[in-house]
């Protein structure tokens, strides 16, 4: 652990579920399958689900940073199944693999459009705060899982970038 108790490396933060729509919630574990997390669940399955997006990732530090600005975010809140720590958000895109943990590989797959449902996390319900389009480096992304298995907030994340 560094000084501010964090691991010095980049990191599974969070691991969150719902029975549909947000705020997930933090799980001490999970399994995640080709289908997603177990324990998890979609309300809209046209744009959510599925084996291309069947994990959904986003990024501890930048919502720290909504949270500076004013937004009152957290980790889970914005449907996200695992929040991430220690990465270059911005410089993740589709194509890139992730392995998370001992056990899991993920593709990045897209990123996400912002969601009508996360505007009560944003002052003045401004969602599209984490538009790939609008603010590039900022937006939730979405992955498929190449390998099963089990995950643990703490769990290791290396990243195998796509040139």
């Amino acid at each position: 652990m560094t000084e501010n108790g964090r691991p010095p490396y980049s990191h599974l933060h969070q691991i969150n579920v719902s029975d549909g729509g947000v705020p997930k919630w933090p799980v001490l574990e999970a399994l995640i399958t080709k289908a997603g997390i177990e324990g998890d669940r979609q309300q809209n399955l046209k744009a959510h689900g599925g084996p291309d997006r069947a994990v959904c990732l986003y990024s501890q530090e930048l919502i720290e940073r909504l949270q500076d600005e004013g937004h009152s975010i957290e980790a889970g809140s914005s449907g996200e199944n695992l929040t991430l720590a220690g990465l270059e958000w911005e410089k993740l895109k589709p194509g890139d693999l992730l392995e998370v943990g001992p056990e899991v590989k993920l593709e990045v797959t897209s990123y996400t459009s912002p969601c009508e449902k996360n505007a009560q996390w944003f002052r003045e319900r401004d969602f599209k705060r984490v538009s790939q389009k609008i603010n590039p480096g900022w937006s939730r992304l979405y992955a498929k899982v190449l390998r099963e298995g089990v995950v643990r907030p703490g769990d290791e994340v290396v990243i195998e970038r796509k040139e």
